[in-house]
């Protein structure tokens, strides 16, 4: 508190009366409420032991091994991706829209291309952008898996939905990581992918953050399994909310031919390559 005080000396509610102020308090609050979610897990015992017999560490292992194997037979793939936030606080309104194409490439990790984009200028360079960056530097670090190095598992039971059975488990980050998060997440009973997480941020990363809940959804796509959705919703501690969302889309494998330089120039007058050194 003594610090927030030594910072900005007048009152907090006169402090955001200033326009100026109130620009660099949303861009401190959308910073911070970017979480990415990967598919991250030490297994714990399960409570009271699974109906089916299967040990609860022999499930969150399994779920490692599959993901591994996976990992090795995905070559490539590329995506459309729609990414949408609004900040509705303090007085004003403000959202931005950002159309991406990924790729992904075994052994070099994701790139980015912006094929188009609209609204706020804040949310663009500030928030998607760093969005964008994050994600790029961890496809290549690998920092930020579900696996037993980075996070404790507790089995909480079984369920079904959309006709395939689940796993469910409770997971804490086992150290402090802006990637990491806690919350539950939901294990595919049949190929041991993670088809769901609901969670927050292992460490509130912000005075000005009260609190963030993040829901990521993953889809079986061919033999993968991949992000289909995302909504993260970040409560501002003097008012406000900042809502993100994204539509992963539809993804392709097939690794494409190389463009002639007529088409690379047509691509590179719409589109804007992000780049990250």
């Amino acid at each position: 508190m003594r610090r927030i005080e030594t910072l900005y000396p007048c009152s907090r509610s006169g402090w955001l009366k200033n326009p100026e102020n109130k620009t660099h308090a949303i861009l401190l609050v959308l910073s911070f409420m970017l979480a990415a979610i990967s598919p991250s897990a030490t297994a714990q015992p399960a409570p009271g032991g699974l109906a089916s017999g299967t040990d609860a560490t022999e499930i969150v292992w399994k779920m490692v091994a599959q993901n591994a194997t996976r990992a090795q037979q995905l070559h490539y793939f590329t995506s459309l991706r729609h990414y949408h936030v609004d900040f509705n606080g303090w007085g004003r309104f403000i959202s931005a829209d950002m159309h991406v194409e990924v790729s992904y490439h075994a052994g070099s990790g994701k790139t980015f291309r912006i094929v188009d984009e609209s609204g706020s200028r804040l949310l663009l360079n500030h928030v998607l952008r760093k969005l964008l960056e994050t994600e790029q530097i961890d496809s290549r670090q690998q920092t930020a898996g579900l696996t037993p190095f980075n996070y404790n598992f507790t089995f909480d039971g079984e369920t079904n939905e959309g006709g395939r059975p689940l796993y469910v488990f409770s997971v804490e980050p086992k150290r402090k990581n802006k990637l990491l998060y806690r919350g539950k997440v939901w294990i595919d009973a049949r190929d041991y992918a993670v088809a769901r997480v609901d969670a927050e941020p292992a460490e509130n990363p912000s005075f000005w953050i009260r609190g963030t809940e993040i829901h990521h959804t993953y889809a079986k796509s061919g033999d993968f399994w991949l992000p289909q959705s995302n909504r993260s919703e970040s409560k501002v501690r003097l008012g406000g909310t900042a809502v993100l969302t994204i539509d992963y889309g539809s993804y392709q494998f097939d690794e494409p031919r190389e463009l002639t330089p007529a088409a690379t120039n047509e691509v590179a007058s719409h589109s804007t390559l992000l780049g990250v050194q």
